[in-house]
Formats: C-alpha cells, structure tokens, sequence
C-alpha cells in the first residue's frame, strides 16, 4: 500500500489542482464539510483511490460527489476513470479493493454502497476531526460531569438511578425506557446526567456510537445542511446513532424542531436509545409538534426538583472537600450551613459560592468564616430575596403556562379550563406574596375572600393526591421566583 507521503510530486500537485478546482466550484463551506478531509492515496492505472477518516463521510461523498471529484481529476488526466474512496484508520487508509472484491457485496454495508468501508462506525462522542460548522461533529462532552461527580440526594433520586439504568442498558445493547425526558429549573443536574450516561456507556464498550447535542447546536447544523442540500446526509448520520442524547430541548424551534420528531421516530422504530433533557415538561413545550410532545409523553418522565437543604448542604461540603484537598483550606461546620441555608436558587450558585469563599481566602488570607461569607455572597442571597413576587406576575404566567387568557382567569366563567387555573394562580397568591385573602379575592375579579380560601385548600388537596401538579406547581414557582 502507498502512503500519501509517498506520492509522486506530479500526483500530488495533481491532487492540489483537483482540491483547488473543487473548492472553486462548490464554494468554500462546502469543500471544508465534504473534500478537506479527503487524502490522495494512489493512482494505479486509471484508478484514483482516495481515503476519508470516518464511516460517513465515505458513503456521503461516494453517493454525492464521486462524478464531481472525477470530472475534476479528468480535466488534468483523461485516463483517469474510476474513482475509489475508502475508510482512513488511525491514519492509514484500508487497502484498495480489487474490482472483483469491489463489485462483492460487503457484510459490514448495505449493497447499494459504492464505497468498500471498515466494519467499525467511529465513535461519535466528540468527533475532534469534524471541522467547524461540519454535521459530524457532535456537542463537546464534560469530563467532570460523570455519575461519580453527582451529588445524590432526595430531589434527584429518581432521575440519577433512571440514568444510571438506562447507561447500564446501553452498554449491553438493550433498551429499557425510551424515550427518556429529564426536565427541571437550570443548574439542578439535567446536563450533568446526560453527559454521565455518555461517559458511562463509553467507558463500558468504546464501539458505541454516542451523541450528545444541544438543541441551538442540533439546530444549527440542520439548518447549514438544508442550506448545503446535505439534510438526507445529516438525517442518516443520526439515524445511526446508537445513543442519541438532546440537551436544552426548549430551545428547538421550527424546521429542526419537526425534523427532530422524525430522527426520534426513526431511532424508536430501530430500538436505539434517546435521552432528552427540558426546562419543561413535554407538553409546555409549545414549540414542538404535537406528535413529538405526545411521543415524549409517552415515554419516561422524570423530574428533577429544587433542591431541598439537604442536599443543597451535601453540594456545598462537596465543593468544600474537593477544595480543601486542593488548597488545603478550611471550611468550618457553620459556614457550610450557612451557604447552603442562604443560597437557594440552584447548584451552579452553590458551586459559586464556594468559589468566593477560596477566591476570598487566597486573594487576602482571610479565614472562611460566617462574616465572610456573609460579606462575599451578598448578592447571591440578594438576588433571592429581593425577589417580589406580584398577582400581576402570577396571572401573567399561570395565563401562559395553562394558555388562558388573563381576563378569563378574572370573569365569572366556571369551565374546568379556566377554574383549574384560576384556582392555582390564587394559591400561589396566597403563597408567594403578602396580600390577605379579602385582597386577592378583589384582585380576582372581586371575588369574596372565602373563595380564595376555598380555592387554597383545594390545591393544597391536589398537590398532595397528584405528585405530577405537585411538580407543575413547583415550576410556576421557579418562573416567578427568578
């Protein structure tokens, strides 16, 4: 076999004319996607054997390009007439196939495939030989954020050992529930448990293929594929998948949003594994088409809720011990309680607050002590409490959030669409500000003070007989709180 160090000059300056001549005639994003990465091996009689790192990109440019790419070639050497691209492996290309090997079909491609390709698809991970802007390059994967690095606790049980079962699953080519849609508030965990499973089923058998994009990152590529006429190419690289993970699913939107409900069809005809994580449930995701929330319905579930103040205590000791083992500072008992007392909205504050408190320590040698943190964290516990919640905020999301006009949560309609609603938005009145009764029955269409009450207790009632609401309820509250 001949390395393409050991090309003749003449073949290779006939290589650079071809590349030249093909970024000139489909542009300079199109020829980055599809030609870079394509080396000249040899040129054997009127055969020009070409090689492409990954599985993909050799069928891709076989089925697309091969007659550009040979026009290419002719316009220099007419005894050029056949065209050979093969997978390029730690570097080396896989041998040239005889054209009675070629014309055999392959067991490890389907027959319609032109071109010969290696048995083993490439890890999709990180493809760090994807360039920029490239279909094939996946969302970069958190190498801290592993099933050893989560902090268990209460609020995020059910979503850690679903994780965990379904990483356990995957790894061992089996399919437990599918598909999975972790939502929450930000900073409590949907990213770091994505990127576990990822890691997990990696590490226990390196073959698979994994992907892990955020939705703005799976949106962005669909959209330069459908405007470099390469979508059929981007549909079957997913198609492929044998873990498809989605993060930030409430940032999809339009084309890529519908295109996303047929990649998830396909993957759950062919039994592979998804994993999505939201802000919302499913079915507040308005942006997406009914079919996909009502598959994502029809899977797993899980919420992860707001963090309670034990485990909020076992993030910041944690924190605390990883950085004492690193700068071999202390951190005494009560500034542990106080942080994890004081600071509530979310785990990336936490781990905010006890990179102050180092900060402090290492840039004036002061002590970790209450008054410190009382002093570095201001803003942290400020931006909670200074947090005023008003009826108007409450009619303004709960009208959202349920899509019920404001006015009719104010009238005197009595249908379940609106009374459910209007119920809700007064318990959260009464929970979240200072008003009394008789003043949130005014602000409610005038209504009497024992029908506050009544409605209060009623929800007090559902809450604890449906654990669904419970957590609904829950993200009303986030939305109005931050």
């Amino acid at each position: 076999m001949t390395s393409s160090d050991d090309l003749s000059e003449a073949q290779r300056d006939l290589w650079n004319r071809v590349r030249a001549r093909l970024k000139a005639s489909v542009g300079e994003d199109v020829f980055t996607s599809w030609f870079a990465r394509l080396d000249l091996e040899e040129i054997v009689d009127d055969l020009a054997h070409l090689s492409a790192p990954t599985r993909f990109l050799c069928s891709w440019v076989q089925s697309n390009y091969a007659d550009r790419i040979l026009e290419a070639f002719r316009q220099d050497s007419e005894t050029i007439a056949h065209l050979q691209i093969t997978l390029r492996v730690n570097g080396q290309a896989r041998p040239r196939l005889t054209p009675q090997q070629a014309e055999a079909p392959q067991a490890d491609a389907p027959a319609t495939a032109a071109a010969p390709l290696a048995p083993a698809m490439p890890r999709l991970i990180r493809d760090n030989t994807a360039q920029k802007g490239d279909a094939l390059s996946g969302s970069a994967i958190d190498q801290r954020m592993t099933f050893e690095t989560f902090v268990p606790g209460g609020p995020n049980e059910m979503a850690l050992g679903v994780a965990k079962q379904i990483a356990a699953a995957a790894a061992n080519n089996t399919v437990t529930f599918n598909p999975v849609y972790i939502h929450s508030t930000v900073g409590l965990g949907k990213s770091h448990l994505l990127n576990a499973i990822a890691h997990a089923v990696q590490s226990a058998d390196a073959t698979k293929n994994i992907v892990y994009l955020t939705a703005d990152h799976f949106m962005y590529h669909f959209i330069t594929a459908v405007q470099r006429q390469s979508a059929l190419g981007f549909k079957e690289w997913l198609r492929r998948v044998d873990l498809l993970l989605i993060d930030d699913m409430q940032f999809l939107q339009g084309k890529s949003a519908t295109e996303f409900g047929h990649t998830l069809g396909t993957l759950l005809t062919g039994a592979k594994q998804v994993v999505v994580a939201g802000d919302a449930p499913p079915r507040d995701l308005e942006m997406l088409d009914e079919r996909v929330r009502s598959r994502l319905s029809g899977g797993l579930v899980v919420p992860i809720s707001t963090f309670d103040i034990d485990l909020r205590r076992a993030i910041v000791q944690r924190r605390a011990d990883q950085a004492t083992a690193r700068f071999g500072m202390h951190f005494p008992v009560p500034v542990i309680d106080y942080v994890s007392r004081v600071v509530v909205s979310h785990g990336r504050d936490l781990d905010g607050a006890v990179n102050r408190l180092v900060a402090a320590n290492q840039l004036t040698g002061e002590l970790i002590t209450v008054p410190l943190a009382e002093k570095t964290l201001g803003d942290l516990i400020r931006s909670h409490e200074a947090r005023r919640v008003r009826i108007e905020d409450i009619l303004k999301i709960v009208s959202r959030h349920y899509k019920v006009p404001r006015n009719e949560l104010l009238s005197a309609r009595r249908s379940r669409d609106v009374v459910r609603p209007r119920q809700i938005a007064m318990f959260l009145a009464k929970a979240l500000t200072s008003r009394s009764l008789p003043e949130i029955g005014r602000r409610f269409g005038g209504r009497d003070h024992t029908t506050v009450l009544h409605s209060v207790r009623k929800v007090e009632q559902m809450i604890k007989d449906d654990i669904e609401l419970a957590q609904e309820i829950e993200l009303l509250k986030r939305m109005l709180e931050e």
